[in-house]
């Protein structure tokens, strides 16, 4: 996406006409129009920027549920339960499945819209698979701005379904309002899919094909686990819930656990500090995004990488010493 000078000319080069006209079928839930501002934002099209600009004043609305765990736990069949049981109680749904990329195409490798052709035909839910195109973490680059996208719409809860890399997925939790995390009996080390990362990263923990064996065994040592997370209370200790997904068990009371944890956080005020957070790492990440592109723009910036790389590697420049240069390229 342009920055910058080239940013400002190339909103200049547009048709304002055409993008009003555009955020206004994407504000009336336009399928062709939300799939085609998915699209520029994907492709780093110049009109993706204003276009999120312009949408922005009408977002902040939709409730962001993220759902994640190792691969096997049964997260596209929990995303598609949740989206029919929110569908049946009356909630606009958009849903973001973040695939694994392929090496080849750069593509999404698992279509999670393949699994999901329940919903095919609703107008009520939109279905989008994202190729993670080399992002750690497990969101592609691009998932905060689809969710901006998809809350413009008119959805009233966004699904984000993660790749399932394990411990070092944890970028979800700065997205979403509400992160779930399954875990499933009988993969192993039981204990491991619990440690470090993904421990503090849910709200709500979802022990999903709860009908293997070894169910009860899982929840107890959840339950340990639970209780030696520092300054945990009865209160802020996030739930267990148990879930068939594939038959539809316990769909009821983990649509239940989300609400009652939407509800606290906002009467808390957790909403509200857990969003301002996420905007300062977004604000900063933009920010970086920014720097780096302005200080490497043209074939001047590129030719001064070139250079600089080649005086650190032959250590006549240190690389801190390198990055300052850049800096001064853009004034820092």
């Amino acid at each position: 996406m342009p920055h910058g000078v080239d940013a400002v000319h190339a909103i200049a080069a547009m048709d304002f006409v055409e993008i009003d006209e555009w955020c206004a079928r994407i504000r009336a839930g336009d399928t062709r129009a939300v799939s085609r501002a998915i699209t520029a934002i994907e492709d780093h099209d110049a009109a993706a920027e204003p276009l999120l600009e312009r949408l922005f004043s009408s977002t902040g609305h939709a409730y962001v549920i993220g759902v994640t765990g190792a691969p096997g736990t049964g997260k596209s069949t929990l995303v598609d339960r949740l989206a029919a049981d929110y569908r049946a109680a009356g909630k606009a749904v958009g849903i973001i499945a973040v695939d694994p990329t392929s090496p080849y195409t750069g593509g999404a490798i698992l279509g999670d819209r393949i699994r999901m052709q329940a919903h095919a035909t609703d107008s009520g839910i939109f279905i989008r698979s994202m190729a993670t195109r080399g992002c750690l973490g497990g969101l592609a680059r691009a998932t905060s701005d689809v969710a901006l996208v998809l809350d413009a719409a008119g959805k009233q809860i966004v699904l984000i379904e993660t790749v399932g890399v394990g411990q070092d997925e944890i970028d979800i939790v700065r997205l979403a309002d509400c992160t779930l995390v399954l875990v499933v009996p009988g993969m192993g080390d039981d204990v491991q899919s619990m440690k470090a990362g993904l421990m503090e990263v849910a709200d709500i923990f979802v022990i999903n094909k709860a009908d293997y064996e070894g169910a009860d065994r899982l929840e107890q040592q959840l339950a340990a686990m639970l209780q030696l997370v520092p300054e945990a209370d009865a209160t802020s200790r996030p739930p267990v819930v148990r879930t068939t997904a594939s038959t539809g068990a316990g769909m009821e009371a983990l649509v239940s656990a989300i609400e009652e944890l939407r509800a606290r956080d906002k009467a808390s005020g957790k909403h509200r500090v857990r969003t301002i957070e996420h905007w300062k790492e977004r604000l900063t990440d933009l920010l970086e995004e920014q720097i780096a592109q302005r200080a490497l723009h043209g074939s001047k910036g590129q030719s001064l990488l070139d250079t600089l790389a080649g005086e650190v590697a032959d250590r006549k420049k240190g690389p801190y010493t390198a990055v300052h240069e850049l800096l001064a390229r853009v004034g820092i």
